[in-house]
């Protein structure tokens, strides 16, 4: 019984992840290298005591979120669905925003948290440089705008 609790209680590792879109995107295609942005603050809302000079009071305003920023080696294929919704939303002036979900996964590859990104969409698209000095993967980084995000245990 108490190898059972022992793993339990090990902080969860952060390399073995996975973003799932709902674009009807492949297993391939939503493969990225990593994720960052999810990330929450509450504004703080500053009142002056009046007649009393000494005094502020920090008062919790409205929760922002930061932007989802996504990192993968280029894949070859350019009409992947991932792709597609970039290039519409670049392209053609048609966001669509979507909901997608980060998983954190456990040794067993089954999910241990997940984060649910609501309504997301494509802010900013942008590529590696290419530099023939350097022998390293081509990297395109997808940044995305959302209203929120919720933590599930999964």
């Amino acid at each position: 019984m108490e190898a059972k609790l022992i793993p339990e209680y090990y902080p969860m590792v952060g390399f073995h992840f996975r973003v799932s879109f709902g674009l009807g995107a492949a297993d391939l295609d939503a493969n990225f290298q990593s994720v960052t942005g999810l990330e929450a603050s509450i504004d703080v809302e500053t009142i002056k005591e009046g007649g009393e000079n000494r005094y502020e009071h920090g008062l919790p305003g409205r929760a922002k979120y930061s932007a989802l920023t996504l990192k993968r080696g280029m894949l070859k294929n350019a009409q992947s669905d991932i792709t597609k919704w970039c290039v519409d939303a670049f392209k053609n002036n048609r966001v669509v925003p979507i909901d997608l979900e980060v998983t954190l996964l456990g040794e067993d590859h089954a999910p241990r948290v997940v984060w649910k990104v609501i309504h997301a969409w494509p802010k900013s698209w942008k590529f590696n440089e290419l530099n023939a000095e350097k022998g390293e993967v081509f990297l395109e980084t997808l940044e995305l705008q959302y209203n929120r995000f919720e933590v599930q245990d999964a």
